[in-house]
């Protein structure tokens, strides 16, 4: 019988790679499958696991029958050097991220705004990033560990857990910025990688429940971002903020209760 995910390594591993794996296995409660030499993972899509986490010498990668993904910064990089000289990025704008904040990102995906929130908000700053699939929070996760922020930024926090649920646990007013990335319905053009994110993210559509939780916990902004092919912020009453004709994307935001 498969296993919806499990943990394995790359074909030659070191005994440090293999405990390595070993530990995230059990930490993640997903089974370790040792591999051989050169022994392939493909059959085992079809007798052992829908989807495995791969330690290699290069990073972690995440697999399934369709492809492979790895963790890397993605447009968050480029966004990232274009912040530091100074150039506006609309995220940071529609959030008035400053120096110091605190950042909830309920949908952190592959955190790309995640990592630009974290140079936006600096050393003094900290950024939260909630992940409900177990795949992603576990690439990036580990993507993270090795990522190299530089001094400018806070590092990312990484929480495996049902958002609407998190956000319960959390006193009001504990982050400045409480910010839902939810899944597109209708697929756009995207950077590499996004295939990954829409097989395995959750699709459930942010509800107004939790958009009034994320006011209760907030204590400026809750910032949502949507596509302009869908009606999603409209139905949670928010309105678009002025922004480029020329993008799928828009973004909406509410005040804190």
């Amino acid at each position: 019988m498969r296993v919806p995910l499990a943990v394995t390594t790359s074909a030659k591993p070191n005994e440090q790679l293999v405990s390595q794996a070993q530990s995230a296995a059990r930490q993640w409660g997903v089974p370790f499958f040792s591999r051989h030499p050169k022994e392939s993972i493909t059959p085992w899509f079809d007798s052992r696991a829908e989807a495995l986490i791969v330690f290699g010498h290069d990073g972690v990668t995440l697999w399934d029958r369709e492809g492979h993904h790895g963790f890397h910064a993605g447009m968050a990089h480029l966004r990232r050097l274009r912040l530091a000289e100074g150039e506006p990025d609309t995220f940071v704008r529609v959030a008035e991220l400053r120096k110091g904040d605190a950042v909830l990102d309920c949908t952190l995906g592959l955190g790309q705004d995640a990592l630009v929130a974290s140079l936006a908000v600096g050393p003094e700053g900290r950024v939260v990033g909630v992940e409900k699939s177990l795949a992603l929070y576990a690439i990036v996760s580990e993507g993270l560990k090795t990522y190299e922020l530089g001094p400018d930024s806070c590092r990312v926090e990484v929480v495996h857990a049902d958002t609407h649920e998190y956000l319960r646990t959390l006193p009001s007013r504990s982050f400045d910025v409480v910010y839902f990335d939810p899944m597109f319905a209708r697929p756009t053009k995207s950077q590499p990688g996004f295939d990954v994110l829409r097989r395995f993210a959750d699709h459930a559509p942010l509800t107004p429940e939790a958009l009034q939780e994320g006011r209760r916990v907030a204590r400026r902004w809750v910032v949502v971002k949507g596509s302009r092919h869908s009606d999603d912020l409209r139905k949670l009453g928010l309105s678009p903020e002025p922004g480029s004709r020329y993008t799928d994307v828009v973004w909406g935001r509410v005040a804190s209760l």
